[in-house]
């Protein structure tokens, strides 16, 4: 039986709710999310960078596959020294497929101790699978092998969700999911499968709308990041907010960018009273906060 999203949890004004609390005196937490991908070089890239000559879509897509390659051989790795030097375990939204492909890339991220989020198979719409159920149990099965623990985490590829992919998921073991891009906070939907998390993900604050979509000038990421942090960390004395920063190496990993993103982060931490967590981080903390009688 498939539910609208709308059925899946009661309309809820933010300022209606009891607030949560964050540890000691912190207002506000950056959720890191870095995504990584296999663009198969068979199918029309999952975007573009460049436009196909007179706008048809020719296969093989070189040159837009390669721009995705960048990040895997070089921009991936400019996020890890960022996070090393951080101390931050960032989530890793990850294509099972990356963990055959670009098995270096995701040891990488696995001796780092970052949390594995589940990303489908590889980066191809969940309405395109001709047996999403499938899909969703291998990639999280490839994940638990490679891993040796199955992630509680989920976003789908392109966000995209079927009606009934919620019921499938929690079948699968999926405790949280980003998809839902609703609120400031962590949320409850209801499934026939039982309750599951939505955290707050983001598409504002999205590297592919914000500089492959829009097309905004590099240093824009910055601009919106620092607005952004300081309304939620005024807001944040009140009820503490999450602020998702969803990148990719092939975008924000390019020499042009990262500074930006490095800057985000040093500004965070001047203002104090901010946490870098990751997914399995949030979701433990919105778990307590439900135990202590937080409603769902």
């Amino acid at each position: 039986m498939s539910m609208e999203p709308k059925d899946r949890a009661p309309y809820s004004a933010i300022v209606d709710r009891p607030p949560l609390k964050l540890p000691g005196s912190a207002r506000v937490v950056l959720w890191t999310i870095v995504n990584l991908e296999v663009w198969d070089i068979g199918r029309p890239m999952a975007r573009q960078i460049i436009p196909p000559p007179t706008g048809q879509v020719l296969l093989p897509d070189v040159p837009n596959w390669s721009w995705h390659e960048y990040g895997m051989r070089v921009g991936a790795w400019r996020f890890f020294k960022l996070y090393e030097r951080l101390g931050i375990r960032p989530t890793l939204s990850i294509n099972a497929r990356v963990c055959e492909a670009y098995e270096r890339v995701a040891k990488q991220a696995l001796d780092a101790g970052w949390e594995f989020m589940g990303h489908a198979y590889d980066q191809m719409p969940m309405h395109k699978h001709d047996d999403p159920r499938d899909m969703i149990f291998r990639s999280m099965d490839i994940l638990e092998k490679f891993t040796g623990k199955r992630p509680r985490g989920w976003l789908g590829p392109g966000l995209t969700q079927l009606l009934d992919t919620p019921e499938i998921l929690v079948e699968a073991g999926v405790k949280y999911i980003g998809d839902w891009v609703w609120d400031d906070e962590p949320a409850t939907i209801q499934t026939a499968k039982g309750p599951l998390v939505t955290l707050p993900y983001t598409v504002e604050h999205n590297d592919i709308p914000m500089m492959a979509v829009h097309h905004h000038e590099s240093d824009y990421w910055f601009t919106r990041f620092k607005d952004a942090i300081d309304r939620l960390h005024q807001e944040g004395a009140e009820r503490p907010k999450v602020l998702a920063v969803a990148i990719h190496p092939y975008i924000s990993g390019q020499p042009h960018r990262i500074k930006y993103l490095e800057a985000i982060y040093d500004y965070a931490q001047s203002l104090g009273d901010v946490l870098l967590w990751n997914g399995d981080e949030l979701l433990d903390w919105y778990q307590g906060e439900r135990a202590k009688g937080y409603p769902v």
